[in-house]
């Protein structure tokens, strides 16, 4: 698994939405972090998401480099940035710019609204665009 780890760690070294990194459990220096995080076993792969809260959540997919990168890129690759919009959709850019109009409040509720639609059953082209209507709502909301 190391090798794959390290070569999406590589993939990924410049990217502005994931940060890839390890921490040795066994060391004195690696055990408090592993602690705070309710790290118990190892290898465990954590992802740290605003839904995940401060201890991250476990990934339990295959540990393959071509299961890891379909992961980070379908769950925590920011895909459109506000800021830098080169790729973005043109359906995202409308997006950004309608709601950059609006102003903070009703960007929060909308953010909450899009949120609470996550646990509802719908085809997976809508789930990706009720993702990427939440990503971008959590990059104005800052």
């Amino acid at each position: 698994m190391k090798p794959a780890w390290d070569q999406l760690g590589a993939e990924y070294a410049s990217s502005n939405s994931v940060i890839v990194g390890d921490v040795d459990c066994t060391t004195d220096g690696g055990k408090p972090v592993c602690d705070a995080n309710e790290v118990r076993g190892y290898p465990t792969i954590k992802y740290f998401t605003a839904e995940t809260g401060d201890t991250g959540a476990s990934y339990s997919g295959a540990r393959s480099h071509d299961a890891l990168k379909k992961f980070v890129e379908e769950h925590l690759a920011a895909k459109c940035l506000v800021e830098d919009r080169a790729a973005c959709s043109e359906k995202e850019v409308g997006y950004i710019d309608k709601m950059a109009a609006a102003d903070k409040e009703e960007v929060g509720k909308q953010l909450e609204r899009l949120k609470g639609m996550k646990a509802n059953s719908m085809a997976p082209d809508l789930k990706a665009w009720l993702n990427q209507r939440i990503a971008i709502l959590e990059q104005l909301a800052k």
